[in-house]
C-alpha cells in the first residue's frame, strides 16, 4: 500500500495560513499600519475602495527596504525581529512572526513600491497568488507603498462570504482607529473612495481623541496615570454621562498594541457600578507599559490577545488607577435641603374673593399686609394636601408634554380592532405604565410601553416595505456630526430612513442636515434621537434580525412612550384598538410581553 501523507505545496499551505491572518480586509489594514509603524514613519497615508475588496493602498514615509529584503519580505516566517527562540519574549514592535505579507500575497494582486534613503531608486515587485510576476528598479520616494487588488480572487468562496461594502469599511475604520489611537504622536490619513474620512495631525493623546471622537477632554474625559513598580497605566476614561448601549469606545492598548481582555475590561466596567445602567458601557482608551518578559504576545494569529504573568495585580491595579479618576474628577451630586422659598413662584392654591379683594386692597394701599398673609397662610394650612397633590400633578405634566398625545400623529393610520379584542369600557391605568381592562372571563393587563412597540414595529415594517411615512418638516434644518464609523453606518441606512419619515441630507465631512423626522419623534433633539438609534441598531441582540428588522425595532423602542406617561381613556383605547390590530399583539418586538390575563377563579382563589 502506498504511502498517502505528503507535503503541501507552497501556495497551498500559504492560503491555508491565510485563513488565520487574513479573515477580511480589515485584516490586510491592520497588518499593512503595523508594518509601517514597525518602519519607523512619522507620516502613513490609507485610501480604500469599495470596502477594501477591490482596492488598499498603504503609503509611509518610513526606512523602507533594499532590493534583497522588498524580495525576501514576501516569504512565510521571513523576520527581521527574531533571530531566536528567547527574543520572542522581548518583543517590542507589532510584526514578527512573518506571516501578513505572505498570507496577503497568496490571496491578493500586490505590487510593492519601496526605496531607502541610502539608495537612488526604489524596488518595484509585482505578486499574484504567491507568484513573483515582475521586480525591477523604480522611482519612488523614501518609504513603502503596498496596494492590494482583489482580495480573494482566486478563492471565491471565501470572497462570497464577505459582507457588503458599508459593513467591511466599518471594519476597516475600526482597525485604523485603533491604530491611530495606539500612536497618536504618528500623523494619519484615510480616504474611502477617494472622500476624506479622517485627517490626523501627530500629537497627544488627548488631541487625537478629540480629533477622533468630538470628545473634550475638559467636559467628557478623565485622565488616569499611574506609575507603578509592576506597570504604568496612562491615558483617559470617559465620564458617566458619555456612556453608551454599546461596546465599540473601549480600547486597552498594552505596549502600543491594542488588545481585548474581557478580564480587564471587568476591572474598568466595575468601577462605574452605580453611576451607569447594566445596559451601558463607559468610554476609555488606557495604555499599559509592561516589561516585555511578563507578558506573552505569541497567542493568537491577530495578536489581539496576550498573557499576562500576573493578570491578578493588572487587574487590581487598573481599577485602582479608574477609581481614583472618578473620585478625583467626579463629584456626585450631593442633596442640600430646600429653602423656604423653593415653591413660592409655584401655582398657589385657589383662595376666596373677599380674601382676593382683602389682598388687592392691601396690596394697593401698603397697609395691613402682614395680617392678612397670616390669613392667608392659615386658610392655606387646611389643605395641604391638596397642594402637594396640585404640585405633582404639575410636576407630572411637564414630564409628559410631548408623550401622553402621542395617538394624535396617528389618526391617518388609526387600524380598527379586531373581532378578538376582548376589552370593555371599564379601562384604567395603574401607576401611569399599565392598563387594566375588564374582561368576560376575568381581567387583562396591558403593559403600555411594550404595546405601543409593537405597534410602531409594525408600523415601522409596514413602511420599509412598501408605504412610506410622511415627515413632519422642520422650520429650520439641524446639522448633526458623527464619528466616520457611524456617518458610514447612517449613509448605508439612509434609504430605509427616509422610507421611514426621516428627511437627511450628506453634507460631507461626517455631517448631515436633518430636514424632517416622523411626526412622533418631532419633540426629540435630532442629535441624540440619530445616536440612539444607531447605538440600539448596533446592539448585539439585534445580530439575528435582518436589516428592517433591526432598524424597525430600534426606531420603535426610541420613539414609544415611556413608563410613566399619563394616558386619557380615549388614548387608553386607541393602543387597545391598535395593539389588537397588530400581527403579534401578545409580544412586544423583543420578545416581552404586551398582555397578561388573570382569571376569574384565579383572582377569587386568591381570597379563598
Amino acid at each position: 500500500m502506498s504511502d498517502i501523507i505528503k507535503l503541501l505545496p507552497d501556495h497551498v499551505a500559504n492560503q491555508i495560513a491565510a485563513g488565520e491572518v487574513i479573515q477580511r480586509p480589515a485584516s490586510v489594514v491592520k497588518e499593512l499600519l503595523e508594518n509601517c509603524i514597525d518602519a519607523g514613519s512619522t507620516e502613513i497615508k490609507l485610501m480604500i475602495r469599495e470596502g477594501g475588496k477591490t482596492y488598499i493602498q498603504v503609503m509611509d514615509n518610513g526606512k523602507g527596504m533594499s532590493p534583497t529584503d522588498a524580495r525576501m519580505c514576501w516569504e512565510r516566517h521571513a523576520t527581521s525581529k527574531i533571530a531566536q527562540a528567547e527574543d520572542i519574549y522581548q518583543i517590542k514592535t507589532m510584526g514578527f512572526r512573518g506571516e501578513a505579507l505572505a498570507s496577503i500575497a497568496s490571496v491578493a494582486q500586490v505590487e510593492l513600491r519601496t526605496r531607502r534613503a541610502v539608495d537612488t531608486v526604489g524596488t518595484l515587485m509585482v505578486i499574484e497568488g504567491s507568484e513573483v510576476k515582475k521586480q525591477e528598479p523604480t522611482a519612488i520616494a523614501n518609504g513603502t507603498a503596498i496596494t492590494v487588488k482583489n482580495l480573494f480572487y482566486n478563492i471565491p468562496a471565501r470572497r462570497n462570504f464577505l459582507k457588503s461594502n458599508h459593513v467591511e469599511t466599518r471594519h476597516i475604520i475600526d482597525e485604523f482607529s485603533r491604530v491611530a489611537l495606539a500612536h497618536p504622536h504618528i500623523a494619519l490619513s484615510m480616504y474611502n473612495n477617494d472622500e476624506e474620512v479622517y485627517i490626523l495631525k501627530g500629537g497627544t493623546l488627548e488631541q487625537r481623541i478629540e480629533q477622533m471622537f468630538s470628545y473634550r477632554t475638559f467636559e467628557h474625559l478623565l485622565p488616569a496615570d499611574e506609575q507603578t513598580t509592576i506597570v504604568n497605566v496612562s491615558g483617559f476614561i470617559g465620564k458617566p454621562e458619555i456612556s453608551r448601549k454599546t461596546r465599540g469606545e473601549q480600547f486597552f492598548f498594552v505596549n502600543g498594541r491594542f488588545i481585548k481582555d474581557a478580564y480587564l475590561n471587568h476591572a474598568v466596567v466595575n468601577c462605574y457600578e452605580n453611576l451607569i445602567s447594566k445596559e451601558q458601557f463607559p468610554f476609555y482608551v488606557l495604555h499599559i507599559t509592561i516589561d516585555p518578559a511578563q507578558i506573552d504576545v505569541n497567542v493568537h494569529p491577530t495578536k489581539t490577545e496576550i498573557k499576562f504573568e500576573d493578570e491578578r495585580a493588572i487587574y487590581q491595579i487598573i481599577r485602582a488607577v479608574v477609581k481614583k479618576a472618578l473620585g478625583q474628577h467626579y463629584h456626585v451630586p450631593t442633596f442640600e435641603p430646600a429653602s423656604d422659598d423653593t415653591f413660592l413662584n409655584l401655582p398657589q392654591a385657589p383662595v376666596n374673593q373677599s380674601e382676593q379683594r382683602g389682598f388687592s386692597h392691601a396690596t394697593a394701599t401698603g397697609t395691613r399686609n402682614t395680617q392678612l398673609l397670616n390669613d392667608r397662610g392659615k386658610a392655606e394650612s387646611k389643605s395641604v394636601s391638596k397642594d402637594w397633590q396640585e404640585l405633582f400633578s404639575i410636576m407630572d405634566n411637564k414630564e409628559t408634554v410631548g408623550k401622553s398625545s402621542f395617538t394624535t400623529h396617528q389618526k391617518e393610520h388609526q387600524l380598527q380592532v379586531t373581532t378578538n379584542a376582548p376589552f370593555s369600557s371599564n379601562i384604567f391605568q395603574l401607576h401611569n405604565s399599565l392598563i387594566f381592562s375588564q374582561i368576560k372571563t376575568g381581567v387583562m393587563i396591558i403593559d403600555q410601553k411594550a404595546a405601543h412597540e409593537r405597534v410602531l414595529y409594525e408600523k415601522y415594517l409596514r413602511a420599509l416595505a412598501s408605504h412610506p411615512i410622511v415627515s413632519q418638516q422642520k422650520l429650520f434644518p439641524k446639522s448633526v456630526s458623527f464619528s466616520p464609523a457611524d456617518a458610514q453606518l447612517l449613509n448605508e441606512m439612509m434609504h430605509d430612513m427616509r422610507a421611514l419619515g426621516f428627511d437627511i441630507n450628506e453634507l460631507g465631512g461626517n455631517t448631515f442636515a436633518v430636514n424632517g423626522v416622523p411626526a412622533e419623534l418631532s419633540n426629540h433633539h435630532e442629535m441624540v434621537l440619530l445616536a440612539e438609534m444607531l447605538e440600539n441598531y448596533k446592539q448585539q441582540s439585534f445580530a439575528t434580525l435582518n436589516k428592517h428588522e433591526r432598524l424597525a425595532r430600534s426606531l420603535a423602542q426610541k420613539a414609544a412612550i415611556n413608563q410613566g406617561t399619563k394616558l386619557t381613556l380615549d388614548e387608553m383605547k386607541n393602543l387597545i384598538d391598535e395593539l389588537f390590530a397588530c400581527a403579534q399583539p401578545n409580544f412586544a418586538p423583543d420578545g416581552r410581553a404586551c398582555i397578561v390575563t388573570m382569571k376569574n377563579e384565579d383572582l377569587f382563589a386568591m381570597f379563598k
